[in-house]
């Protein structure tokens, strides 16, 4: 069975930064690809971020590039997404995600579907 913890969010002016972290028990960490989604009230869950099990590979969604970096440390078994510059249109509840991907595969996923484990939800409250 596969857990995902998170940490990291809370209350930040606009511009600030916060680091989202999520820890994974389980199958070894590195037979994970994680994404990093997001939902506001009202809206659908979005991809926010991805990243391939050896790291080598990242997407990120046009609202937060150049902002947002999600990096992975598989000896720690957790992903991080840094997110700098924040705007008041970044709150949201922020859910890491993980699935199993063979070792022939390098690239990431990016839809929600794909994923079949989900961390507990994170609130993220970005203040004007």
């Amino acid at each position: 069975q596969v857990q995902l913890v998170e940490s990291g969010g809370g209350l930040v002016q606009a511009g600030g930064s916060l680091r989202l972290s999520c820890t994974a028990s389980g199958r070894p960490f590195s037979s994970y690809a994680m994404g990093w989604f997001r939902q506001a009230p009202g809206k659908e869950r979005a991809l926010v971020a991805a990243i391939s099990w050896s790291g080598g590979r990242q997407y990120y969604a046009d609202s937060v590039k150049g902002r947002f970096t999600i990096s992975r440390d598989n000896a720690k078994r957790t992903v991080y997404l840094q997110m700098n510059s924040l705007k008041p249109e970044d709150t949201a509840v922020y859910y890491c995600a993980a699935a199993i991907t063979p070792s022939t595969f390098s690239g990431t996923y990016y839809y929600a579907y794909e994923y079949p484990y989900w961390g507990q939800g994170n609130q993220v409250t970005v203040s004007s």
